[in-house]
C-alpha cells in the first residue's frame, strides 16, 4: 500500500527528479548529495569513496549546509541523494540517512530525506516512492 505524500512535498520530490534527470546525463555519476528546496536555494555536495567521510563528518557537513541554505531562504530545507542505480536502499543512503537524522535532529528540525535517480525517488524511512515512466516539464 503507497504511502500517501502530501501534494506540495510531492511537487518538489518530483522537481529534485527532473532537475537531477535533466542536469545528470551521464550514466555513472557520483553520488550527490542535495540541502535546500529543488528549484530554490541548495547546496551540493559529490561524495567520493576515496573521502572515507565518517558519521560525524557527514553529519557536520549537512548541518553546515541547512544553515546556508536557511540564511538564503525561511523554508526548512529537505536533503535529497541522488545517485545511479535502483532506489532500492544502498549503504550510502543508509550512511546519509544516519547523518542526517543526526544534524536535523541537534537543529531540532523536522527532516525529510528522499534518494532519487532519473526516474524517481523514495524515502529510506518510510518506503515512500514514486516513479515516472517519461518524466516531463510540466
Amino acid at each position: 500500500m503507497p504511502v500517501p505524500v502530501p501534494a506540495d512535498l510531492d511537487r518538489l520530490l518530483r522537481r529534485a527528479v527532473l532537475d537531477h534527470a535533466r542536469s545528470e546525463r551521464r550514466r555513472v555519476h557520483l553520488p550527490l548529495v542535495h540541502v535546500g528546496v529543488p528549484g530554490g536555494p541548495e547546496r551540493v555536495l559529490a561524495v567520493r569513496a576515496e573521502d572515507r567521510l565518517d558519521h560525524a563528518l557527514r553529519a557536520d557537513a549537512l548541518a553546515a549546509m541547512r544553515a546556508t541554505v536557511l540564511r538564503q531562504d525561511s523554508a526548512e530545507p529537505l536533503v535529497w541523494l541522488t545517485r545511479t542505480g535502483e532506489l532500492d536502499l544502498q549503504d550510502v543512503d543508509v550512511a546519509w540517512l544516519a547523518a542526517a537524522r543526526t544534524a536535523y535532529a541537534e537543529a531540532g528540525a523536522p527532516l525529510v530525506m528522499v534518494v532519487a535517480n532519473r526516474r524517481g525517488w523514495r524515502d529510506p524511512r518510510s518506503g515512500a516512492s514514486r516513479t515516472w515512466q517519461r518524466l516531463r516539464q510540466r
